[in-house]
């Protein structure tokens, strides 16, 4: 059964994550229900979902990741039409955690290591996925336009990114003092891959605490920053989402909810009274 649908998600060209995450729903899925794959029912799919949020306690993004996974087998590969009466549990309508300027000023200034400061500033500066930053390859940036581009990025798609003039002299430095002759602008122990995505987490998260900061803080928020820093400084939304590489709109406009410099402008009419 993995075999098949692993087979089948290569010959779609779905990224080596996709693969894993498809592949360790399904099999999660049979260890629960103890079921041959040909005898599933919409029962046993509602049962697992139900078990998932209300005993998991799992937000509903991450059932729905697996409602998505089993449904690509059973439907897709299997031809069971079982899933027309299951609804995707709603899901959460949070605002991205958004730091400000202060806040990143003072993580950085309690990062010592050079390659952490500047992983950061990548991250804030060009608005990359966590995953984006990691593989970024020193011949995709070109100094001299203050540009980037980001090679088969979310979607499989490339996209164009800027580089802070700030950023562009830190990063001259760094590559020309660094130890490991590497293609990737943050090598990893050795200098033969990349940072792995776990550590870029563990350094923002630490520089957050060292910050003083209370919230908890991923590299997203970086990201988040990113457009929303944008946004309140008049850059157009479409701009944004370009830069972001969000396929709908949609999704960049989750920014327009979270700046709060036009809100802090508005005059309460208590105040009138």
């Amino acid at each position: 059964m993995i075999d098949e649908l692993t087979t089948e998600l290569k010959l779609m060209g779905c990224t080596p994550a996709t693969i894993k995450a498809y592949t360790v729903h399904n099999q999660r899925f049979l260890d629960y229900i103890k079921k041959n794959p040909k005898e599933i029912q919409e029962r046993d799919i509602k049962k697992y979902l139900g078990y998932l949020l209300a005993d998991k306690k799992q937000r509903p993004a991450s059932v729905n990741l697996t409602l998505s996974s089993l449904k690509f087998y059973y439907e897709t590969i299997l031809k069971k039409k079982i899933f027309d009466e299951i609804k995707p549990p709603k899901k959460e309508n949070k605002l991205p955690t958004v730091l400000t300027k202060q806040e990143i000023r003072n993580m950085l200034r309690s990062v010592k290591n050079k390659k952490h400061s500047l992983l950061i500033e990548f991250l804030y500066s060009s608005g990359l996925r966590v995953s984006e930053a990691v593989k970024m390859q020193v011949n995709s940036l070109d100094f001299s336009e203050n540009m980037g581009r980001v090679l088969s990025g979310k979607g499989r798609k490339d996209r164009h990114i800027i580089l802070s003039k700030n950023l562009v002299k830190h990063l001259k430095e760094y590559l020309k003092e660094r130890k490991h002759d590497s293609k990737y602008v943050f090598p990893g122990e050795g200098g033969r891959s990349h940072l792995s995505i776990r550590m870029a987490q563990k350094v923002v998260q630490k520089a957050a605490k060292e910050a003083g900061i209370k919230r908890r803080v991923f590299c997203h928020a970086l990201r988040s920053s990113f457009a929303t820093h944008l946004l309140e400084a008049g850059t157009d939304i479409r701009v944004i989402q370009e830069l972001l590489g969000h396929a709908s709109i949609s999704t960049t406009e989750r920014y327009v909810y979270v700046s709060t410099e036009q809100l802090k402008k508005v005059k309460s009419p208590f105040d009138d009274l």
